[in-house]
């Protein structure tokens, strides 16, 4: 596995539950801040592998992306389950709920 890919699922797995993350906000913590694309397509093929939280990952508007409504609305069902306040189209209060891994011991990205 590339070191970037296995850094995007490392910070993927610190998203505490009742928080989300953006995809660029991910790029950024592993490293590569203009791959956001790429980390929508490593969520995308290694969450199950990985069991990664996939449901607190959102856009930069703090919008839930996924094109298939029936996964869109099991994604807002689990973020409600986390605490995590999601609109009736599918949007979460980025300022209320956005993960701030700058608070968190980040020991995780050194290893």
């Amino acid at each position: 596995m590339e070191p970037y890919t296995q850094q995007v699922i490392t910070v993927i797995q610190e998203i505490p539950a009742g928080a989300v993350a953006t995809y660029g906000q991910i790029a950024r913590l592993a490293g590569n801040p203009r791959a956001a694309r790429q980390v929508a397509r490593i969520l995308h093929s290694m969450s199950r592998k990985y069991d990664l939280p996939w449901q607190r990952v959102v856009n930069a508007k703090g919008e839930i992306v996924i094109g298939d409504p029936e996964a869109a609305h099991t994604q807002a069902s689990l973020l409600s389950e986390e605490g995590v306040e999601v609109s009736g189209k599918g949007k979460v209060n980025l300022s209320k709920y956005q993960w701030n891994a700058e608070d968190h011991n980040q020991d995780w990205l050194e290893g």
